[in-house]
């Protein structure tokens, strides 16, 4: 992630109740990280050659750049009520919205966007805004869906690869910050299970089996409560399907994390089915760190 002092958070606005729901959280994380914050709009309609001045004759109100300015002077005055003093400023930029907050990216200290925005289809969980940004983006991407729940604990999930290596340091910082506990869970499955039944073999040893993934994940966190003073750890090993469990773990969090990509993803894909699920089925704000390309 961008640790410059003057990397801002940036959130994605496109006059959606849902784009003021991230507006909100994203003026909450930036003042927790005394961080100023972005308003950023992306704005389609000149790569499309349509016209976005009043048309001739037409109020000087009108035309769809007005729109545009008045969405996003909306956002702003949203976060200036959410948190007062705040370093507030908006922009629109030319562009698709997922391309235009990938490019902010870099110089990001985070991005923050809704779950489904005025172009979402109604059937859709989320939008491809959101995943589009979870999979190519440059630094965390926090998504706000779900219910926010500020006396629960931070939720990580753990598998053991660089991905989940980065969003366990992102949740052990983000709970220390916040002043609540880190519950860290790895989801494992029988050896061989396989297919939609998940059939279960005819004989294993789950006692050992449990203990063996108990040991990988303490393994997995060596040093996490060292790096992070004051970090209260809880460490959870649940057999089930990683999506399913860890979606089941959110509806007691106030904020689950996720690596872009775990152990055992296909190779080419940049965002992970963990990650793609957590997007979709989380209960609560979800953040998801992809290791650095």
């Amino acid at each position: 992630m961008n640790s410059a002092n003057n990397a801002a958070v940036v959130v994605g606005v496109d006059g959606s109740e849902s784009a003021l729901r991230a507006v909100r959280l994203a003026a909450t994380e930036a003042a927790r990280r005394r961080r100023p914050l972005r308003v950023v709009h992306g704005f389609i309609w000149p790569l499309l050659h349509v016209p976005v001045s009043p048309a001739p004759g037409a109020p000087p109100g009108g035309g769809l750049r007005h729109r545009a300015e008045e969405l996003v002077e909306a956002a702003v005055r949203e976060a200036e009520a959410t948190v007062p003093g705040l370093s507030i400023s908006g922009e629109i930029i030319d562009g698709e919205a997922a391309a235009v907050l990938v490019g902010e990216s870099p110089t990001a200290a985070l991005i923050v966007l809704g779950d489904r925005g005025l172009g979402g289809f109604s059937a859709l969980l989320v939008g491809s805004v959101a995943v589009q940004v979870a999979a190519y983006a440059d630094c965390p991407v926090l998504v706000a869906r779900g219910t926010q729940r500020p006396d629960e604990p931070v939720l990580v999930a753990v598998d053991g690869s660089d991905a989940s290596r980065r969003a366990a340091d992102f949740a052990a910082e983000t709970a220390v910050s916040l002043g609540v506990p880190l519950v860290a869970v790895h989801a494992y499955r029988h050896p061989g299970s396989s297919g939609p039944g998940d059939m279960q073999p005819l004989v294993y040893d789950e006692a050992k089996l449990r203990g063996e993934q108990e040991r990988m994940l303490a393994g997995w966190l060596t040093g996490l409560t060292e790096d992070h003073r004051g970090l209260r750890l809880t460490c959870q090993v649940v057999h089930g399907r990683p999506g399913t469990v860890l979606a089941e773990a959110s509806r007691s969090a106030q904020l689950a994390v996720v690596g872009g990509r775990g152990r055992g993803e296909v190779t080419g894909l940049l965002l992970g089915s963990v990650s793609q699920s957590m997007l979709h089925h989380a209960q609560c704000p979800v953040v998801v760190v992809r290791a650095p390309r």
